[in-house]
Order: C-alpha cells, then sequence, then structure tokens
C-alpha cells in the first residue's frame, strides 16, 4: 500500500476521533441553524406585520400634518379624562400607559375686545411613539423628528406622523384624516385666514382672524355694493366664462392716496366672501418667476391673492424698483414673468387676484390692461358722504345735525378716511369734543383747496 495513503487514512481517523473536532463542526452546524431560523423567523415576522398592520406616513410638508397634530393633541386629552374616570386599576395603567412621555407646546396669543392680550398653551405629543383608541381600534402613533435633514422651504427640522393599525381598520385612517380637517375648519369658522408665501408653498401667518365686516369700511355712495357685485358675479359664472371661452380668473386694482381704506376693504370683502387672503410680496428674497407661477397655481381654495403696492416692484419702463442703495434685487423675478403669471398660457384659472398702489402713473400700461386688470376702482380722499357716515357709526346716538356740521367745516380739505378714524378715536366718548377740537385735524391736512 502506498505510504501516502496509509498516512491519510491514519489522519483520518485521528480527526474523526478527536472530541473536540467533532464538537466543533457541531457548533458550526448549530450556529447555521439558529442563523437560517433567526432569518427565517425575522422575515416571517416581517411578511406577518405586512398582512395583518397596515401604516399611513404623514410628512410636515403635507397640510394635513398640522390638522392631525392637533386632533392627536385632543385624543392626548380624551385618554387623560377617561384615565381619571376608571374605577378598574388594570384599565387606569393601560390609559396611562397609552400617554405620550414627551410633549410638545405651541402657544397663540389672541387680542380681546377690550384691548388685552392673552396666551393660550396647547399640548401637543413630542417625538416618540404611543397608543391611542379610536371608535375600538387600537392605534399607534409615531412621531419622528429628523435632526439630519431640514426642511427647505423653512429650515424647520423634516418630521413625519405614521399612524399603524390592524389591516381590517385601514378605513379608520380616512375617518382621522376627516375629523382632524373637520376640526381645523372649526378653529376658522367665522374668521379669516392670512397666508404668506413660505419658499414654493403658502403657509398661515399667525392665527385666523376675525372677520371684517364690509359695513365698517365706509367707501364712496354705492362703491363697496358694485365691486361686492361684481366678484359675485364671478365667483358664480364659471360656466359662464366656459361657455365663451375666457380665462376664468378675475382681477381688480384698487388706486389712490394713501389711508383710503385700499387694503382695508379687501379684508372686508374676503370676510364678505368667506374667503381668504394669500399675501404676496414681489419683492421676497428667492422668488423667481418659476416660482411666482408656482405660488399662483397652488393658492388656497377661496381665497383671495393681494399683491399690496404693486407699483413698488417695478417701475414704468419695466425696471425693478430700486430696494437698497446698491441697487441689490433680492427677488429674481422679471417683468415679462410676472405678466406671464398674471394672464399667460400656463397661468391658473379660478382665481381672484387684487392689486393696490397709490401711484397708478408709475404703472406700465401692459400690467393693467384688460385680462390682467378688469376692473379700476379709484379710492380717493373721503368724501361728504363718507365723512358724514363715519360720523354717524362712532356717535349713533347724537343728531345727524353734528355729522353735517362735522362734514360742513372739512368741505375745503384733503382729508383720507384713516386720518377721520384716527381723530375720532382720539374722540371717541364725545362728538362735541371731536367738533371743538378739529383745529388738530385740520392742522395736520394740506392747505385748502376749491372743490366743486
Amino acid at each position: 500500500m502506498d505510504p501516502s495513503m496509509v498516512e491519510g487514512l491514519s489522519s483520518s481517523g485521528m480527526f474523526s476521533g478527536n472530541p473536540y473536532f467533532s464538537a466543533g463542526f457541531g457548533l458550526i452546524g448549530v450556529g447555521a441553524v439558529l442563523a437560517i431560523l433567526r432569518q427565517g423567523a425575522r422575515r416571517a415576522a416581517d411578511l406577518t406585520r405586512r398582512q395583518i398592520l397596515v401604516t399611513l406616513e404623514i410628512p410636515s410638508k403635507d397640510k394635513s400634518y398640522q390638522w392631525v397634530l392637533r386632533w392627536l393633541s385632543q385624543q392626548h386629552q380624551s385618554t387623560e379624562l377617561i384615565s381619571m374616570n376608571q374605577n378598574t386599576g388594570m384599565k387606569k395603567f393601560i390609559k396611562n400607559a397609552t400617554k405620550p412621555r414627551q410633549l410638545a407646546v405651541e402657544t397663540l396669543f389672541q387680542q380681546h375686545d377690550n384691548g388685552n392680550v392673552s396666551a393660550e398653551f396647547s399640548f401637543v405629543p413630542g417625538p416618540g411613539k404611543y397608543f391611542f383608541k379610536f371608535q375600538n381600534c387600537w392605534i399607534q402613533a409615531d412621531r419622528v423628528r429628523e435632526t439630519r435633514m431640514l426642511d427647505l422651504t423653512n429650515g424647520a427640522p423634516w418630521e413625519t406622523i405614521t399612524l399603524t393599525t390592524l389591516n381590517r381598520d385601514r378605513e379608520v385612517f380616512q375617518k382621522i384624516l376627516e375629523k382632524a380637517q373637520n376640526q381645523a375648519m372649526e378653529l376658522q369658522e367665522g374668521k379669516t385666514v392670512i397666508y404668506t408665501s413660505v419658499g414654493p408653498e403658502w403657509r398661515p401667518f399667525g392665527p385666523p382672524r376675525k372677520k371684517r365686516l364690509l359695513s365698517s369700511v365706509v367707501l364712496d355712495q354705492n362703491l363697496a355694493d358694485m365691486i361686492v357685485t361684481d366678484v359675485n358675479g364671478f365667483i358664480h359664472n364659471e360656466q359662464w366664462y366656459e361657455q365663451r371661452g375666457i380665462p376664468y380668473r378675475r382681477g381688480y386694482l384698487l388706486y389712490g392716496p394713501p389711508g383710503t381704506g385700499k387694503t382695508s376693504f379687501i379684508q372686508a370683502l374676503a370676510g364678505e366672501l368667506g374667503y381668504n387672503i394669500c399675501v404676496l410680496n414681489l419683492s421676497e428674497r428667492g422668488h423667481t418667476d418659476d416660482r411666482l407661477n408656482h405660488l399662483l397655481t397652488i393658492a388656497p381654495e377661496r381665497s383671495i391673492i393681494l399683491l399690496e403696492d404693486i407699483d413698488a416692484a417695478f417701475t414704468k419702463n419695466r425696471e425693478k424698483t430700486d430696494l437698497s442703495s446698491s441697487s441689490v434685487h433680492l427677488s429674481m423675478i422679471t417683468f415679462s414673468g410676472l405678466l406671464n403669471a398674471l394672464d399667460g398660457v400656463s397661468s391658473p384659472e379660478e382665481r381672484i387676484i387684487f392689486m393696490t398702489t397709490n401711484h397708478i402713473d408709475r404703472l406700465d400700461p401692459a400690467l393693467i390692461r384688460p385680462g390682467r386688470v378688469d376692473l379700476k376702482v379709484y379710492l380717493g380722499d373721503a368724501t361728504k358722504y363718507q365723512i358724514q357716515t363715519m360720523f354717524n357709526r362712532f356717535y349713533p346716538e347724537y343728531p345727524e345735525s353734528l355729522a353735517l356740521e362735522f362734514s360742513e367745516l372739512l368741505k375745503d380739505y384733503s382729508v383720507s378716511t384713516a386720518q377721520l378714524q384716527g381723530h375720532f378715536v382720539l374722540f371717541k366718548d364725545s362728538p362735541y369734543s371731536a367738533l371743538d377740537n378739529i383745529d388738530s385735524l385740520i392742522s395736520s391736512l394740506p392747505p385748502p383747496t376749491l372743490k366743486d
């Protein structure tokens, strides 16, 4: 027999008879089996989770994020109430265990009719997981804040809320979103929301504001009714525009001296229509033609887009107005980009735009031609009608002869409604004091002019 074969057999016999070698092979085999079982169990658990559970992810960029967050805070409060009213120790323990352990605070300031300002603190669930019960369905809420990922629109950390429940209860997500939306709408009921552009999107600017009554802004006789009628005629005649191939959008220009009620009337008009206001600053840093068109396209429904002091953005020769001594312009909007956004191929429809200016002579005719501005309304200094109407509204319990006397003393002067309001507020307790001190108002006005 070959000596090498004898040596191989002897070596094989030596390893097979070695207990340590056999034990090592056994451990490797057991480890491999356990690894396979562990991986199989993990995959089985993932498969089971996908089949049994369903999740809904809500990113902070989505409009419903704040709605759901506030709604979750209400669920947290209701959980506390339930836990306080439970007599069974186990149920109380479960309810307490489901409450979030980390909270975040939202502070809102509210101004009351008497002028006082109060702060309202609202606690919302902070980052972390907790459980709550909704319509007999247990739901896990997980709020995650990505510290390494920022929302480019406002520089805030990127956040998500993930709701998890049983697959059979997936319909509950739709109900939660509807509940959250209804709750948000109730908070805005009877109020006007002011939106401002933050990067490429619209966001509420402060809390919703009380609707301003249309009667609180005194325009010249029948002027307010004419504008309201025109806007209502546009809102309720979409089919008329469609049948005639006319783009369904309308533009308004309110022009005149400062303090004549242009912005105030737009706020009151929004309250009358039940609309909100989107304030667009054309000089804002980072604005481009594409972003302007995008903002007009995604403006919230039932909203008025307001371009205040439109003459401050471009001069009559289509050049940008100097924003600083160095003529450095933060906005990159071009005049042609503005025109295309108002009345171009990609310009959105179902839109109401109001522009205001104190100097209509500075506006390029192309900007205010029909199709971009369909109705121009001049709001000038207070007329005799406005002076008397404002006087009677500030002092409704006194004879109208006082209002006539007050207006006669101002007949040769140019006075704005803002100046009149300031004078009436200063002497709000007595119309006689307003009359006796009218010289203080006259001294702040330009020299008298002869009026027809």
